[in-house]
C-alpha cells in the first residue's frame, strides 16, 4: 500500500520496538518522523546501528554523534535527536510536519533501574508523556498509540491478566508511571476527543533487542562462559513475545479507529524461565552456569496475557514460538558481535 501522504511520528525511534516499527512503516511507503534522545541507558552504538539499518546516511549519523547536527533525512524518513522533555523542540517538529498519527514508544525502561534512578522515570515517563500528548492534542492527530506495560498488573494473582482487571497496586515506579500514562490518556480522550490506544507489552524479545533484557544478558554471558543470575530460583513465568508479532499488533493499533482503548499485546503461551534458558543453551551450544537467587524488588513471578480483547478488535494473532524466536536472536547476536 502506498501511503506517502500519511505521516507517522514515532518516538523512541532508535529503540528496539521503535526501530522495527519504522522499518515496517517504511516498507509500506509511509512518511516517518523519528525522535530519540539516544541516551546512554544502554550502549548508544547499538541505537546508531539500528538507525543505519533504516537507511539514514553514515555521514549524517556521524554528525549527530559529534553534536554537530541533530537531524538526518533520507527518502521517507526524517530523524531528530531530541528529548521528549524538550517541549519547545517538539513544537518545532510539529510546526514543520503535518503529523497524521503518533506511536509514542520513548520512555525510561526497566523495572530494576527504577529502584535506583526514580527521577529518570518522572522526567521521561511523566513529563515526556505529557509533552507528546499535548502536541498530539494541539495538532489534531488522528490516532495516538503509546507504550504501556504488563507491569501495571503488579502483584495481581488472577491469571491470565485481562484489561478489565484492577491495576491499582503497582510494585515498581516504572509500573506506576505506565499506569499514570493510561490515566492521562483517558483524560485527553474524554476532554479533547483525542483517540488514544495504550499497549500493555508482555516481555518483547528478538534480533536487535535491548542489552538489559534477559535474553541478551543470558546469551552474552553463556557465550563468554560467565555465570547468569537467575532470580526467584528460576520460578518465573513469562509471555515472551517475538518482535514481529508485536509489530503486527502495533500496526493494527495505528489503523484502529476508537476513542480510548487499552490492549494486552503479548503471546498467550506461558513459558517457564528455565525452559527459556534451555532454548538459549541449545542455540549457543553451551550450558549455562546459573546463580540461583531470590526474586528482586519490583519483579513479579508470573505474567500471562489474556488476548481476547485484542483478538476481537484488531485480529491480532501471535505466531512465533520461542524455539524460532531465540534461534533468530542468537543468530543475529553472533553476526552482530562476532
Amino acid at each position: 500500500m502506498s501511503a506517502t501522504s500519511k505521516t507517522v511520528l514515532v518516538t523512541g525511534a532508535a529503540g528496539f520496538i521503535g526501530f522495527n516499527l519504522i522499518k515496517s512503516l517504511l516498507s509500506d511507503g509511509y512518511q516517518v518522523i523519528g525522535i530519540d534522545n539516544i541516551n546512554d541507558y544502554y550502549d548508544p552504538s547499538l541505537k546508531y546501528a539500528r538507525l543505519a539499518q533504516l537507511g539514514l546516511l553514515a555521514s549524517d549519523l556521524t554528525l549527530i554523534k559529534s553534536g554537530k547536527a541533530n537531524m538526518a533525512k533520507t527518502a521517507n524518513i526524517v530523524f531528530y535527536k531530541l528529548d521528549i522533555c524538550d517541549l519547545e523542540g517538539l513544537k518545532t517538529v510539529f510546526a514543520e510536519w503535518s503529523v497524521d498519527k503518533i506511536c509514542h514508544l520513548a520512555a525510561q525502561a526497566g523495572v530494576r533501574y527504577s529502584i535506583t534512578n526514580p527521577f529518570a522515570y518522572q522526567k521521561a515517563n511523566s513529563e515526556g508523556f505529557l509533552n507528546i500528548i499535548e502536541c498530539a492534542r494541539h495538532n489534531k492527530v488522528k490516532n495516538f498509540v503509546y507504550a504501556s506495560s504488563s507491569s501495571v498488573y503488579g502483584g495481581n494473582t488472577k491469571f491470565p491478566f485481562s484489561e478489565s482487571d484492577p491495576v491499582d497496586n503497582p510494585v515498581s515506579l516504572y509500573a506506576a508511571t505506565k499506569k499514570a500514562n493510561e490515566l492521562v490518556a483517558h483524560t485527553y480522550s474524554h476532554l479533547y476527543g483525542l483517540p488514544t490506544i495504550g499497549l500493555r507489552f508482555f516481555t518483547v524479545y528478538g534480533p536487535w533487542g535491548r542489552p538489559d533484557m534477559a535474553l541478551f544478558l543470558f546469551t552474552k554471558a553463556i557465550m563468554a562462559d560467565q555465570p547468569i543470575d537467575v532470580y526467584n530460583y528460576g520460578k518465573m513465568i513469562r509471555n515472551f513475545t517475538y518482535i514481529d508479532d508485536i509489530i503486527q499488533g502495533v500496526r493494527a493499533s495505528l489503523d484502529h479507529k476508537c476513542k480510548y482503548e487499552i490492549f494486552n499485546i503479548g503471546n498467550d503461551r506461558a513459558e517457564e524461565l528455565l525452559d527459556f534458558i534451555k532454548e538459549i543453551e541449545k542455540n549457543v551450544g553451551k550450558k549455562a552456569k546459573m546463580n540461583m537467587l531470590p526474586i528482586q524488588p519490583g519483579d513479579v513471578p508470573k505474567t500471562i496475557a489474556d488476548l481476547t480483547h485484542i483478538r476481537e478488535k484488531l485480529g491480532y494473532e501471535p505466531t512465533t514460538n520461542i524455539d524460532v524466536g531465540i534461534k533468530n536472536f542468537v543468530d543475529w547476536y553472533k553476526s552482530y558481535y562476532q
